[in-house]
């Protein structure tokens, strides 16, 4: 259980992840919406999270989003470890009733994200979707892996975000699976990641 804190003027966020879990999830961030698709990344991912955040939601949820994005991004480094063994890479593709997304990463050590969503809509609910990026964005600067998320089709925003937030549970779930055929080697030609 790898375990991160993440203190500033703006969040208090604890993280405790299991990479190989079985998809439970204790989350509570203070962005229902969030909540649900981080809900959706463990159960997934079948990785055991639990996310706890105090932000200042009651200025704006940016500051609560970018920052677990961040946290979860750096436990994720910590737990993924120098990746010996591991299969690298990921993909998924995940339909919801009209919506459907590509989510295809690599656990690279170097941070990329391309992320080509046209909402349906500015808000679900009260959750603006800009943040769907500012989250991502933190996460693969801290986590160092190379992401690429396509929102292929869809109508409804809430959808969309929920078809790339589970393929992203799955994509990641392949590419920390152990590789039986490569074990104890880094997935690399240069020999780190």
């Amino acid at each position: 259980m790898t375990k991160i804190s993440r203190k500033t003027n703006e969040t208090n966020i604890q993280v405790e992840l299991d990479l190989y879990g079985t998809g439970r999830a204790k989350i509570d961030t203070g962005v229902p919406f969030l909540d649900h698709m981080l809900d959706q990344i463990a159960r997934h991912g079948l990785m055991d999270l639990t996310i706890k955040c105090a932000g200042d939601t009651n200025i704006d949820d940016h500051h609560s989003v970018e920052d677990i994005g961040i946290t979860l991004g750096q436990a994720f480094a910590q737990a993924a470890g120098d990746k010996s063994g591991l299969t690298r890479y990921g993909h998924s593709f995940v339909p919801l009733d009209e919506a459907l997304s590509r989510v295809v990463l690599d656990l690279s050590g170097r941070p990329g994200l391309e992320l080509n969503v046209n909402f349906s809509r500015a808000l679900i609910g009260t959750f603006d979707v800009d943040l769907i990026a500012e989250f991502f964005q933190g996460f693969v600067n801290h986590a160092l892996i190379t992401l690429h998320i396509d929102n292929l089709k869809g109508e409804n925003s809430h959808h969309q975000a929920e078809t790339i937030f589970k393929a992203f549970g799955r994509a990641l779930r392949m590419a920390v699976t152990p590789d039986e055929r490569q074990a104890g080697v880094i997935p690399s030609t240069k020999g780190s990641l």
